[in-house]
């Protein structure tokens, strides 16, 4: 067998049996051994930031990592932003990334470049293959890199005559390298501070933490000691609906966090991070929590913190009768004008049970979560890395991860032009998503942020790059010309409809809502 073949062997051994693709030239003996070979589902991206965010979205619904396949530097740096977006999100992927034959390398043809400087920003692992002989050790080491506890991002760059030249065979892939599962000390630590002081204490969870059996867990530690439970403002996957623990999420909007954090004296770190402000505004902070707050981290990235909630449950003898019950509001439909309160209704009536939610609604969301908290059961996921362009390949990814789910995509007209392109994917594969584009013909997040950052009043100049308008962004061709039915709502009781109707309706579908 060559390297390529050695290492697709390799990959399905090690249990990585999904590659989201988009190859060139110096990935075709690799193209031929996915083909060659049964086992490994290809997903093609018709641009590899549709690749990279699938994978990402796959990781997170199936907790295994899937495989890309990118083309040379130029295809590794495409796929850069959502790669960055899934660093942030503790995402476990292997990149497969060509490169020219290493005797080709010295003549500096147009697509030289270097890969290992691409790919280390957003890698914690990044190897170049030397030979053929080798490839197959290394990717088994990428896989175990990708499944180590916290995941990580493994990027295996493989030149092409390793690609072509005759291999040894397959590799056993070593054993994933874990963290601890969690530190009794720190759960002791913050068992005396919630005995203490819990009424002026934060549970902020992230991670494992949001799971439906955390919040179980973290309800009751609530109810026994006062203290309050939130979630960072983004979050990889949160466990949400009727039924399930309802937590609020640290406000993006800087003053508001600062006020609503303020009485805090301790915040207690389950899986999240020191809370911070997205950006630096002028004569604001950058932590948000107020002065004095101390930070007790009581488990990191990687560990099991659902475990660690289960001994703080026993340290603090909280039990299911401390869980204080729950008041969702009911679900009514709206009707009338579409306003971004009738929207978020909508949508709550919506959610089917056990769907998955990908939230890049920006401005037109923030009010969707509180409204929300009442739909059926479902698992809500968001933008770790702040580069936009992210829900529309995770939802694909997520679908692929889970064929027996509907997905929900919401995300803002600006976000979804970056990676458009999933639409077509999802046709292909005939992926149960609907997408909702909130059309408000600007990129509206940043005319708020022009405001908050002090820099003047925009003038013609920056108005012109801050709207989507000249001409108007057609949804619903666009993606009937991805193989995509689309339709546009201008109403509440239109969107009502045409959600129900794309929801009951296998495939992808795409709604535009004309704000």
């Amino acid at each position: 067998m060559n390297g390529a073949e050695s290492l697709v062997r390799t990959l399905l051994t090690g249990g990585i049996d999904v590659c989201f693709a988009n190859p060139g030239t110096s990935e075709m003996h690799f193209v031929a051994a996915l083909d060659r070979l049964p086992g490994m589902r290809c997903v093609l991206g018709l641009f590899e930031g549709v690749a990279t965010g699938a994978a990402d979205g796959y990781f997170r619904m199936r907790g295994q990592p899937a495989s890309t396949l990118l083309h040379l530097g130029p295809g590794l740096a495409n796929g850069l932003a959502n790669l960055h977006n899934a660093k942030k999100a503790h995402s476990g992927i292997v990149n497969i990334v060509g490169q020219h034959a290493g005797y080709h390398i010295s003549y500096n043809a147009p697509l030289t470049s270097d890969i290992e400087g691409l790919a280390r920003p957003v890698s914690t692992w990044v190897r170049t293959s030397p030979d053929a002989r080798s490839v197959a050790a290394d990717g088994a080491a990428a896989i175990a890199a990708a499944k180590s506890s916290p995941a990580q991002i493994a990027t295996l760059i493989l030149p092409a005559d390793a690609a072509w030249n005759e291999a040894d065979g397959i590799a056993e892939v070593p054993a994933a390298k874990l963290c601890p599962s969690y530190s009794p000390q720190a759960v002791d630590v913050a068992a005396k501070i919630l005995r203490g002081d819990g009424s002026r204490a934060l549970l902020l969870m992230g991670g494992g933490a949001l799971s439906e059996h955390g919040l179980v867990l973290a309800q009751r530690i609530a109810g026994k000691t006062g203290c309050r439970v939130m979630a960072p403002t983004f979050h990889p996957r949160m466990a949400r609906g009727r039924g399930r623990f309802s937590i609020d999420r640290i406000p993006y909007v800087i003053d508001q966090a600062l006020l609503l954090l303020k009485d805090f004296r301790h915040i207690i770190l389950v899986e999240a991070s020191d809370p911070v402000a997205f950006f630096a505004y002028p004569n604001k902070p950058s932590l948000l929590k107020p002065q004095g707050c101390q930070l007790h981290r009581m488990t990191d990235w990687g560990e099991n913190s659902v475990a660690a909630l289960e001994a703080l449950t026993h340290a603090l003898q909280a039990k299911p009768r401390d869980s204080e019950r729950e008041e969702f509001a009911e679900l009514i439909k709206p009707t009338g004008a579409l306003t971004l309160t009738s929207i978020a209704q909508a949508i709550a009536c919506a959610i089917p049970e056990n769907a998955v939610v990908v939230d890049e609604s920006i401005t037109s969301g923030r009010g969707f979560f509180p409204l929300t908290a009442a739909a059926a059961p479902h698992d809500w996921l968001q933008n770790m890395g702040g580069s936009i362009g992210f829900s529309m390949p995770v939802a694909t990814g997520a679908a692929v991860a889970c064929p027996d789910r509907k997905v929900m995509c919401m995300v803002g007209d600006g976000s979804a032009m970056y990676t458009i392109q999933s639409l077509w994917t999802q046709a292909r594969e005939g992926l149960d998503v609907v997408t909702v584009v909130f059309a408000n013909k600007s990129y509206q997040i940043l005319r708020s942020e022009f405001e908050s950052v002090r820099a003047g009043e925009p003038g013609k100049r920056a108005q012109d790059m801050l709207t989507l308008d000249r001409p108007a962004l057609d949804f619903v061709a666009l993606a009937k010309g991805m193989g995509v039915p689309g339709r546009t709502v201008t109403t509440a009781d239109d969107l009502n409809k045409t959600l129900v109707e794309a929801v009951r309706e296998p495939g992808p579908h795409l709604i535009e809502v004309d704000m």
